[in-house]
């Protein structure tokens, strides 16, 4: 593993539960950038979900693309517990 392996990494998405589409890779990255879009989703009182593996699959994507099918579950599992927090609608 190298270091960049090693280093956090963070991966932001987008959902709209009113809109017929699938969530949305907003942002991505690998140390700074990682930590920066952590700090920004803070700051915002976006929730924030720990998943090394889910992370990992979500950082092949690019930007702007929508979430392939095989992820649709686990996805859906973090946006089931992410709006059963009460706190983010």
């Amino acid at each position: 593993m190298d270091e960049n392996e090693r280093r956090k990494k963070s991966v932001a998405l987008k959902y709209n539960k009113d809109v017929d589409t699938a969530p949305v890779v907003i942002a991505k990255g690998v140390g700074e950038v990682a930590e920066a879009i952590i700090e920004i989703a803070k700051e915002k009182g976006i929730p924030i979900v720990e998943n090394p593996e889910l992370v990992e699959d979500l950082f092949r994507l690019e930007i702007y693309s929508e979430i392939p099918e095989e992820l649709y579950k686990v996805v859906a599992e973090v946006l089931a517990f992410v709006y059963g927090m009460g706190e983010y609608e």
